[in-house]
């Protein structure tokens, strides 16, 4: 029913949000921000205000699309009134599937934009920042992978002109929320450094297992990044965190049914096995000082 709700919009160009969106995709994104009458947005909302947003200007490009290759009269797209025919935006189930696809990888990386701004202006906790931030980058690896047959990330957002710098760098290339100095205070400095261990333990066991799918490996890896930033005593250049931050960015910029190759393997463990012995060294150094 939702779809079919999202149909009934697009096909009605006289509709909310056919309206915002033809004043512009930026101000209809405001106007929904401040419908929710919250500082905070909630993102259920706000991606469902997005995925809409999507559908009709997917729909648009469709009109514009082939009312130019029919040649129907000399008006340019941009003087097109939306009255001037009605085409339907899929003519299939399939194709239905792909526009909620489209629909729900734009609200994601938008919504991404827009709470990494909310956080810079502190209009957000640090805890909650953390959680939707680590949803949502959860989100965009099972929505990215269903485009990937069609397109890339960085194509569908040239296509749809998303100019959303933050999104691009926590999405496709940091892969793990904003490091936070300390983390949850409710959580001791000992749980913190056994959870730390922990996920190195775990990663480096995984390689030796021979997991090599980028979908296997990347979470571990995530896990143990998140663990190191929750450490207040480590310093910003600690080196650590710069060899796992570097191959999260090299798997996040596979796919997760990717393999990496038996060098990249090796080099992963040497990495890991260098990262823990740095680790463990600088707790050494802590405890004596």
């Amino acid at each position: 029913s939702t779809i079919d709700n999202r149909q009934s919009t697009i096909d009605n160009p006289h509709s909310q949000l056919s309206t915002l969106v033809a004043r512009s995709r930026t101000e209809a994104i405001a106007i929904a921000i401040a419908t929710a009458g919250e500082k905070t947005v909630a993102l259920p909302f706000y991606k469902t205000i997005l995925q809409n947003i999507l559908f009709l200007l997917a729909a648009d490009a469709k009109r514009v699309a082939m009312v130019e290759r029919s040649g129907l009269g000399e008006k340019s797209s941009s003087e097109m009134s939306l009255d001037d025919q009605e085409i339907p935006l899929y003519e299939n189930s399939k194709e239905r599937q792909h526009y909620d696809e489209m629909a729900n990888l734009y609200s994601i990386i938008l919504a991404t934009e827009h709470l990494e701004r909310a956080y810079a202006r502190d209009a957000v906790d640090p805890k909650t920042y953390t959680e939707q931030c680590k949803k949502l980058i959860s989100q965009f690896g099972v929505a990215e992978h269903s485009i990937r047959d069609q397109m890339s990330t960085e194509t569908f957002m040239s296509l749809y002109q998303m100019d959303c710098p933050r999104a691009v760098e926590r999405l496709l290339v940091q892969g793990v929320p904003q490091p936070i100095k300390g983390g949850d205070k409710g959580t001791s400095h000992a749980a913190t450094v056994a959870e730390t261990v922990q996920y190195f333990i775990t990663i480096m066991d995984a390689v030796r297992l021979e997991q090599r799918f980028v979908d296997e490996l990347q979470p571990l890896l995530s896990d143990l990044m998140d663990s190191l930033t929750r450490l207040p005593e480590t310093p910003n250049d600690f080196e650590p965190n710069r060899k796992v931050q570097s191959w999260l960015q090299k798997l996040n910029s596979m796919r997760a049914v990717d393999e990496i190759e038996e060098e990249d393997a090796r080099q992963l463990l040497h990495d890991l096995d260098s990262a823990y012995t740095e680790f463990t060294r600088f707790l050494k150094t802590q405890f004596n000082s």
